[in-house]
């Protein structure tokens, strides 16, 4: 490595995000506020440990990576090397030949579980993940946007093999994760070399920060101040009287506006603000970011009635615990023992907070193994009347959902969207038939120059965190590894997949995480395969047990609060914020009949009086 200037220095400091890096925190400051409330950033919660979990910190590595040049280059960087004496296949290729190798036959639906199981996986994934990307997205050398180059040189990694596309282009655009500050390229800003870490944007916790974001800012620009009922701030509502949609955000990075071609009316509606960054990503997710804009507004106006000597910020930070909990409490009671089935062992009762379990998210997790929920999604996004009947809209095709806020603004609104999320099933996770072919020749291909495909940059992404290969993930599960893919029969039963695997990598040591996990055979009773199992119970594990503010551990909560939040359903927050449904399963992750649904007076609810603060000197209550 020659040296370079420190003008150059710092230069490639502010491009690879190295000079923004966190300081560090003293709890102590605003200890009052730390023992009884989240932090937005998620420092402070382990106070042994304030950087645990928060954002804008690494992920955790449970095995070392595998870069190419042992700190920094991404695997397949040079698309010569050879691993266990054998090229790479092109991401793209596997994508096409093995996840969505069962062309275009329409997928099998679930026999069990409705699309919502897949949309709360993707609205739970925006609570707990999102990878920082490296703040330029143009060469390094000579600053070349990386859209314009097939080249991999820093930060461009593009995928090639692409045969799909224009002759002018044959590969597809691809940016790498930002390192942490003082790892990779960055660590010789520190004098010794480090390999390359990812970061975590958002906070490691289940804590709505989907809802409520990951830092201060964007936090108090979400917040209505125009009064003192701790409110987030309201959109328009379809009609009058109706409740209201998200408000929009005007200075979002984002484009949700249409190009030439389409409609004025298309064209008129800009992106949602929400919590998250990647709310408007498709419809049905804006939805759930609708759904808990209303549930806090319809939690914090009744706190404000029945706590009077409360001021906004009181009202705003009790509801926000209130909607934190009722995520946790759906996701591990509801949610999570559906996917698991008989592995749900694996993550057992809860037994209090561990301060010494770091709750960071781990970067296996967020890379590859969470990812299987791209095989439970629907090609088509179903929107139903007040029959249950398809909408005088149309259901969409997904490609047709994709950073287009209009859909919600000029046709109908959300009531449509999470009826056919809840009285529709999802994607069945089949091994010859992974990922439907709007996600692999379509992705936000009315968002994008070139359609994207999802099983490539999930693979792409895979070597650019360089994880180690499939069968290193299958020894640290204590599960056997592969030396021939006849040894993957038990695995993996079907022998076309088998095949098409040992025609693409030659020997099973080279098969990438996301392709091995999501093509294994799925445990009857779960949705899982082993390897997938074993690593999705590892990170839940961590995200309960390394929560100071989990709402099961004691002084969270009192005890009553604790027993009315266990009456917390997806269902009756769909009941409280909806304009026109009426009737809805009682357990709205399972199919059943439209028969079987029953009215919304029939789902209970969280008793909220048990926050009513009966103070007997109110002169000093409601305030930190």
């Amino acid at each position: 490595m020659s040296l370079i200037g420190s003008e150059a220095v710092e230069l490639v400091a502010n491009l690879s995000g190295c000079s923004a890096h966190r300081p560090n925190i003293d709890c102590s400051r605003d200890i009052c506020f730390h023992r009884k409330y989240r932090s937005p950033d998620g420092t402070c919660n382990n106070l042994h440990h304030p950087m645990w979990g928060a954002s804008l910190t690494p992920f955790h590595r449970l095995l070392q990576p595998i870069y190419e040049n042992g700190f920094n280059a991404p695997i397949s960087w040079n698309n010569n090397k050879k691993y266990n004496n054998n090229t790479l296949p092109s991401p793209r290729s596997v994508s096409v030949g093995v996840l969505m190798s069962a062309g275009s036959r329409p997928p099998r639906k679930d026999p069990d579980f409705t699309h919502m199981v897949m949309q709360w996986g993707q609205f739970l994934d925006h609570d707990l993940d999102f990878t920082t990307m490296a703040p330029s997205v143009q060469r390094f050398s000579d600053g070349l946007a990386c859209k314009d180059t097939c080249e991999h040189e820093a930060p461009c990694f593009p995928i090639l093999g692409i045969q799909t596309y224009s002759k002018k282009r044959r590969c597809m655009t691809f940016t790498r994760s930002s390192a942490v500050c003082g790892s990779g390229i960055t660590s010789v800003f520190f004098s010794a070399i480090s390999r390359r870490e990812q970061i975590n944007q958002i906070t490691s916790y289940l804590d709505a920060s989907n809802v409520y974001s990951s830092n201060d800012k964007e936090m108090r620009n979400l917040r209505d101040f125009s009064s003192d009922l701790g409110l987030l701030k309201e959109g328009q509502s379809l009609e009058l009287g109706q409740k209201p949609l998200l408000p929009y955000n005007l200075v979002a990075p984002l484009d949700c506006f249409r190009g030439e071609g389409e409609t004025a009316r298309q064209r008129s509606v800009p992106c949602f603000l929400a919590g998250d960054l990647r709310a408007n990503e498709q419809v049905s997710l804006t939805t759930m970011h609708t759904l808990w804009m209303r549930e806090h507004n319809r939690i914090a106006r009744y706190i404000k009635q029945v706590n009077q000597h409360w001021d906004g910020d009181t009202i705003f930070h009790e509801t926000r615990k209130i909607i934190g909990a009722q995520m946790q409490h759906i996701t591990y009671t509801h949610w999570l023992p559906k996917l698991l089935g008989p592995f749900t062992s694996l993550i057992g009762e809860y037994r209090g907070y561990d301060p010494n379990l770091p709750s960071s998210i781990v970067n296996v997790f967020a890379t590859a193994a969470y990812r299987f929920g791209h095989t439970m999604i629907n090609p088509i996004m179903y929107r139903l009347n007040e029959t249950w009947h398809e909408s005088r809209y149309g259901n969409l095709n997904l490609h047709e959902a994709f950073f287009a806020p209009f859909r919600i603004v000029h046709e109908g609104g959300i009531d449509p969207l999470i009826r056919g999320l809840i009285a529709k099933p999802m994607k069945a996770r089949d091994s010859d038939s992974n990922m439907n072919e709007e996600l692999i020749e379509r992705l936000f291909s009315m968002a994008e120059e070139v359609a994207l495909d999802l099983g490539a940059l999930n693979i792409q992404r895979g070597r650019d965190h360089a994880l180690p290969f499939y069968n290193e993930w299958r020894q640290f599960c204590n599960l056997s590894s592969a030396t021939t893919f006849d040894d993957l029969a038990t695995e993996i039963k079907n022998p076309e997949v088998r095949n098409k695997l040992r025609e693409l990598y030659k020997v099973p040591a080279n098969i990438d995480p996301f392709v091995g996990m999501i093509v294994e055979d799925v445990v009857p009773g779960s949705r899982l395969g082993p390897t997938l199992a074993c690593l999705l119970t590892e990170q839940f594990k961590r995200t309960r047990a390394g929560d100071r503010f989990w709402y099961e551990n004691p002084g969270i909560f009192s005890p009553t609060q604790v027993n009315a939040l266990k009456q917390a359903s997806l269902a009756r927050v769909i009941c409280d914020n909806t304009d026109s449904i009426k009737t809805v399963p009682r357990d709205v992750f399972l199919n059943q009949p439209q028969a079987d649904f029953v009215s919304c007076d029939e789902i209970p609810s969280i008793d909220l009086s048990a926050w009513i603060d009966c103070c007997s000197d109110c002169s000093d209550s409601g305030s930190f």
